[in-house]
């Protein structure tokens, strides 16, 4: 399984769209300066996580979202319901 996330800059009020294979250590890595993008702009805060069946699906939709401008993504967070980490 991949999952396609939006995580959320508190401090900078900015959104960062990504794939993983693993949630939980994905955002502790950009937690924890282990993303070059993400290092220096956390803390960060998952609002957006889908569960897709493969890597190239999960591809095609990250695409997809990273087009969305600022309004469709905080409707997209707003009307979609997470999937849980566990």
């Amino acid at each position: 399984m991949y999952y396609v996330y939006i995580i959320f800059s508190l401090r900078l009020n900015i959104y960062y769209k990504g794939i993983t294979q693993h949630p939980e250590k994905r955002l502790f890595e950009h937690n924890n300066g282990l993303s070059r993008f993400t290092a220096s702009r956390g803390p960060w805060e998952l609002v957006f996580l889908e569960m897709v069946s493969s890597k190239s699906e999960a591809l095609l939709r990250e695409k997809a979202i990273k087009k969305l401008n600022r309004k469709s993504i905080l409707f997209l967070i707003k009307n979609y319901s997470k999937n849980t980490l566990s």
